[in-house]
């Protein structure tokens, strides 16, 4: 029998079912599901992990926080724990009677480091497999895909995947390290830790600097003058041509000169035409901001994305490619999307050209082609509106990449006023080109009237208005992975997770992107005390070290040693300034501790634990005076919105709880959204 191991179920009844044509029994060890087929003589089974079996983590004596000091987690050696147990008995079970094994992970640095852990895992088992392991490398679960990775097999990348198990070692050794001693600092023990990470910290240090500078800026008046006009083509909008006035009198004088005159004349037209070319394919950023933009979280569009990818619907969601490799069969996939009605015409205009030419960016690697579509799903696959948007998305991304270019006319017709200059600009799409396949990137049209110059217009109504200029605005994720990836944070495969991480920790809250005052404060103390933890040039400089590690350039034990004695350094200058950090971040923590205006007296509720009870509540800083209060869960960080439920007007909180995905509730328990809310829990329990 020969052993296939995939990283999680879904891919191996998938693989299962293309290699055995659908003939498939299913057994199970210890409620682990094992898929067994037959393909050409040969018998196979098939067994999904759980991503990472094997977990990292530091030896029983280093667990105490407060017996052991966190510079002590610098130099301290590491062990591998089992993390499903039930997984490693089915899969050494399996091992047991097989003569041959697959590695069939997903084929990234971490799931080659997975593969190189289940090999490890089953040689122990049955150490006869060692000598011929192999590697199938896919990017979709395509029948065509499969077949090929398990007819062309390689030999498992040892060097990627110490080049994923450097990662898990840097990451927990500055993540352990600096998180209890920022937690220690500030007495912040138990599931009110601070967390701080080589990747997350500085992150966390771009929102912060965006904050900043919306806090620092200092808004300037200016004036626009406009002018309504009539015209044999109807009415519209017209703007004087000095687009703001820094000076009201002078905005004035402009008005004032244009309202003396009765009608307007028609000083210039002009038309030019704007070609588009079509966007390049889908790279795993390119994708997380397109779909960022269509109101998901950058982490829900990833696992959107992987299990479309498990359903065999798009190809591999973590890649860095932006050019199509020759070898994929780009008439092939118009064919498939044939099958879905709203695309049919779209696949079949480009299968009626002689040839296809698709666009190409700048990134071009080898592990896996950009993400497109590989199949279509059918009424029995059941998706939700949310992987139907997705599925699309991608579907009409890869017909795009094919499309024409689009055109626009760009129209701006010139009036006088009363010796004033005015204008109105418009433009409307002319050649849809891609743009008809891809609506997402397509703006509203705005026409403008066709008159003819010299033509004259009547003067309805001429105003000023005075405005401010505004602050830069925050960052929404998809724009934040952008620069996560300009600044060399993180990875396609890791970006979106550190994200969630910040959310999740209580540093940042909304959407776009906005600090907590914790937030703010950590940063602000970890650039006032070790700044190259905050700061993207050593961590970029580390995940450098360890693509050097997957090239064979470097060993994994050099650059973890290497991160060490940077910790090291870093670890001195906290050491040196504890008190000073630990005061800037506990006034942040009091911060936001602020839940917003009392709806009785206006002023501030605060986060308030009872002396007599020990159990906290909401409640006003006027009390007695003003008795408000609100109740709190009593497990949990709470962390303030900045914004108040539309159903009854009462502030909105977010809690954290170690374990459990963070939930927003509004402070009024009598708020109908509760009682939906209740209700649902109800009806799920009921039908449980």
């Amino acid at each position: 029998m020969k052993l296939i191991v995939t990283e999680k179920d879904t891919a191996a009844r998938k693989i299962a079912s293309i290699l055995g044509e659908g003939k498939v029994s299913t057994g199970s060890y210890q409620r682990v599901p094992i898929y067994s087929f037959s393909m050409n003589g040969d018998e196979f089974a098939c067994i999904g992990l759980k991503g990472h079996i094997m977990q990292l983590e530091y030896p029983e004596e280093y667990s105490d926080w407060r017996k052991v000091e966190p510079k002590a987690l610098i130099d301290a050696s590491l062990i591998k724990a089992p993390a499903a147990k039930s997984v490693i008995n089915a899969l050494k079970k399996a091992a047991k009677d097989a003569e041959k094994v697959i590695i069939a992970t997903d084929f990234d640095r971490e799931g080659e480091l997975i593969g190189l852990e289940a090999l490890e895992l089953v040689t122990e088992a049955n150490p006869e497999l060692a000598r011929d392991a192999v590697r199938a490398r896919y990017s979709a679960l395509t029948s065509e895909e499969i077949h090929e990775a398990f007819a062309n097999t390689v030999e498992l990348s040892v060097p990627l995947a110490k080049a994923g198990a450097a990662r898990q070692d840097i990451d927990l050794i500055w993540g352990a390290t600096l998180t209890r001693f920022m937690s220690l600092a500030t007495s912040r023990l138990g599931n009110q830790f601070l967390s701080v990470g080589r990747v997350q910290s500085p992150t966390l240090a771009l929102i912060v600097e965006r904050e900043l500078e919306r806090r620092a800026f200092v808004p300037e008046p200016y004036w626009q003058v406009f002018a309504d006009v009539d015209s044999s083509q109807g009415g519209f909008t017209v703007q004087h041509k000095t687009d703001r006035f820094s000076r009201q009198a002078e905005a004035e004088s402009a008005s004032g000169n244009a309202a003396a005159a009765e009608t307007g004349k028609v000083t210039g037209v002009k038309s030019t035409r704007k070609k588009t070319p079509p966007p390049q394919p889908f790279n795993t950023t390119a994708y997380t901001k397109a779909a960022t933009a269509l109101g998901f979280s950058a982490a829900r569009a990833i696992r959107l994305a992987e299990d479309l990818y498990l359903g065999g619907f798009i190809s591999y969601p973590r890649t860095d490619n932006t050019v199509y490799p020759a070898s994929l069969n780009l008439r092939e996939i118009l064919v498939e999307l044939r099958k879905s009605g709203e695309l049919k015409a779209a696949a079949d205009e480009l299968l009626a050209r002689e040839s296809l030419t698709p666009t190409r960016g700048k990134k071009q690697t080898t592990d896996h082609p950009p993400i497109y579509p590989v199949g279509v799903p059918g009424s029995g696959d059941k998706l939700d509106e949310a992987h139907w948007k997705i599925w699309f998305l991608v579907a009409r991304r890869f017909l795009a990449t094919l499309g024409d270019e689009a055109v626009s006319e760009n129209n701006r017709v010139e009036i006088g006023i009363g010796g004033e200059p005015f204008l109105v600009r418009g433009s409307r799409v002319t050649r849809e080109g891609w743009l008809a396949w891809y609506p997402y990137a397509r703006g509203k049209d705005v026409e403008v009237p066709r008159l003819k110059e010299g033509e004259e217009v009547k003067v309805i109504k001429v105003y000023d208005q005075h405005k401010e200029t505004q602050p830069p605005g925050r960052y929404g994720q998809g724009r934040l992975i952008e620069l996560m990836e300009q600044n060399g944070l993180g990875t396609k495969a890791t970006r979106h997770s550190i994200i969630q991480s910040l959310y999740d920790r209580g540093y940042i809250k909304n959407t776009p992107v906005e600090p907590t005052e914790t937030g703010i404060a950590m940063t602000k103390a970890l650039n006032s005390y070790a700044d190259r933890i905050s700061k993207p040039e050593m961590t970029a400089e580390l995940e450098q070290e360890m693509s050097a590690i997957a090239e064979e350039a470097m060993t994994k034990e050099e650059v973890v040693q290497r991160s060490r004695k940077l910790l090291h350094e870093a670890y001195s200058s906290l050491e040196e300034n504890k008190e000073a950090l630990a005061g800037v971040i506990v006034k942040g923590i009091q911060e936001d501790k602020n839940m917003g205006p009392c709806p009785k007296c206006g002023q501030q509720l605060r986060v308030i634990r009872s002396k007599k009870t020990k159990k906290r509540f909401v409640g006003c800083e006027g009390y007695p005076e003003c008795s408000a209060t609100y109740p709190l869960p009593q497990a949990g960080s709470v962390i303030a919105m900045g914004k108040e439920c539309p159903e009854c007007g009462s502030p909105k909180v977010k809690i954290i709880t170690r374990g459990r995905r963070p939930w927003e509730l509004c402070l009024d328990p009598g708020c109908p959204t509760k009682e939906e809310y209740k209700s649902r829990a109800r009806k799920k329990r009921a039908a449980s």
